[in-house]
């Protein structure tokens, strides 16, 4: 098949998961509960990319296995965090904003939407996994990019789950490790990982579909990600202005005298 109906084809297989994500978080009154199936999204349309290839190649079992390692451990860990907890104010304020019915609203607001990115966003997967070209030095360039953007996303995510645990740090602002060098590690993981799956399309001719990083860049800094985070931070932790003073963004560096 070709690469447009390869990718069409997962579109159904990420709506059908953001359904079974909504009756969940319906079921629990937490709509924040969709953070966790958003990396599963990913998982459900690289699973269907691979299903017309008729013989898995090098690039597409690699791919396939940076999928499956990103997407389970960050739903794990999510799962580990949320399940049990109030929901994300983030989703609170979504809430407030559409009631009454919100319940059904949501259905396409926060899961239907969350959908239909993850299912965009993932074009450069298509492409890697049914290309059937050979592999090449790009590959493992895209790869080592994705390795490394997993694992400083994980490392950042350890170092946060840990700085919370302990209940001296309450209301506190998370300050060490690699949250000393960027306020927001963990989301510059996950901008490094979808540059490498990327690249690893680039490497199978597909350079095109650079809208994807281009798009997720923009969420993570302009719309659901530093911007949203940091739009009421400072009111919930009064400490942040200093630290907003002293360290970067989302790129990290050397932090900053004041």
């Amino acid at each position: 098949m070709s690469f447009l109906q390869d990718w069409l084809a997962g579109l159904p297989a990420t709506v059908a998961l953001a359904l079974l994500a909504w009756a969940v978080a319906t079921a629990r009154s937490n709509a924040g509960l969709v953070d966790i199936f958003w990396s599963l999204f990913f998982l459900a349309a690289a699973a269907v990319y691979a299903v017309p290839a008729e013989a898995i190649d090098g690039r597409a079992l690699l791919v396939l296995a940076l999928v499956a390692l990103w997407s389970l451990r960050l739903a794990g860990y999510l799962a580990a965090r949320n399940w049990g907890a109030p929901e994300d104010h983030r989703y609170r304020a979504i809430r407030a904003r559409n009631e009454p019915g919100f319940a059904w609203r949501s259905l396409y607001l926060v899961f239907g939407l969350q959908a239909v990115l993850a299912w965009i966003i993932s074009a450069p997967l298509a492409a890697a996994i049914g290309s059937g070209q050979p592999a090449g030095a790009l590959d493992g360039a895209g790869a080592a990019l994705v390795v490394f953007g997993l694992g400083f996303e994980a490392l950042a995510d350890a170092q946060l789950a840990r700085f919370k645990a302990d209940p001296r740090n309450a209301g506190g602002v998370m300050d060490r490790g690699l949250w000393r060098y960027s306020r927001h590690p963990n989301y510059f993981g996950e901008f490094c990982l979808w540059w490498g799956f990327w690249l690893l399309a680039a490497a199978a001719g597909a350079w095109w579909t650079v809208f994807s990083p281009l798009l997720m860049s923009l969420l993570l800094l302009r719309v659901s990600g530093v911007a949203l985070l940091e739009k009421d931070i400072g009111q919930r932790r009064p400490q942040y202005a200093n630290y907003v003073l002293r360290t970067n963004a989302f790129f990290p560096g050397p932090r900053r005298s004041v």
